[in-house]
């Protein structure tokens, strides 16, 4: 299972500090969209010229103009970007087109789709490479996890990558692992934590990696 620490921050430098700490026991850094909001695509080159060797994702949520948005985090080094499950087909065919077109890997968060078992069936047909859950981190604080979504999309999806989002602590990135994900993805556990390194190390371990 894949590690992605997903950088939620709200400026370049903080990610850059945090990525100098941690890139080499990662798979994945994830450029937040608060981050992606803050900073723009700028960040993607930045990151992507300071780490060459991760694969950097761009979390814009695109749910619309997929083609246009898409391309410019891919024209300034973007490995993968999301959008929405929500969106259009149109749309998400839109993001495929720019991601393959760069050689390069496109993302469907699951965030608020409700009918997850057939929304997940379509989008595997739709040749996407990675499809995600997602427990909005609103949503957290009533208690919920992404676990029970995952175990539906793992159940749905015979093509695509398999990735888990949401509230994710060492106490439970096992849950991640048994119930198949591609990709565990963990934003404030790691980037929140004492000593991130030490923690970075930890989830690696738990990740089988």
């Amino acid at each position: 299972m894949k590690l992605q620490i997903a950088l939620d921050l709200d400026s370049l430098e903080k990610a850059q500090e945090i990525g100098e700490r941690i890139h080499d026991l990662v798979d994945i850094i994830e450029l937040g969209t608060p981050l992606m909001l803050k900073e723009g695509t700028r960040a993607v080159a930045e990151m992507k010229k300071r780490f060459p060797d991760v694969l950097i994702l761009a979390d814009m949520k695109i749910a619309d103009g997929g083609y246009v948005e898409a391309k410019f985090a891919f024209d300034e080094g973007a490995d993968i970007v999301t959008v929405l499950g929500i969106s259009a087909d149109e749309t998400i065919l839109g993001v495929r087109r720019a991601a393959r077109e760069a050689g390069k890997m496109v993302y469907v968060d699951m965030l608020s789709v409700e009918n997850l078992a057939e929304r997940s069936r379509e989008l595997d047909a739709l040749d996407v490479d990675i499809i995600g859950v997602h427990t909005a981190f609103d949503v957290q604080k009533t208690g919920r996890t992404p676990f029970n979504d995952l175990a539906v999309l793992k159940a749905n999806c015979k093509n695509a990558q398999v990735a888990v989002a949401g509230g994710i602590k060492l106490d439970t990135i096992h849950r991640a692992g048994e119930l198949g994900a591609d990709i565990a993805i963990v934003g404030n556990a790691l980037v929140g934590s004492e000593n991130i390194r030490e923690t970075a190390v930890k989830f690696k371990e738990a990740c089988g990696r």
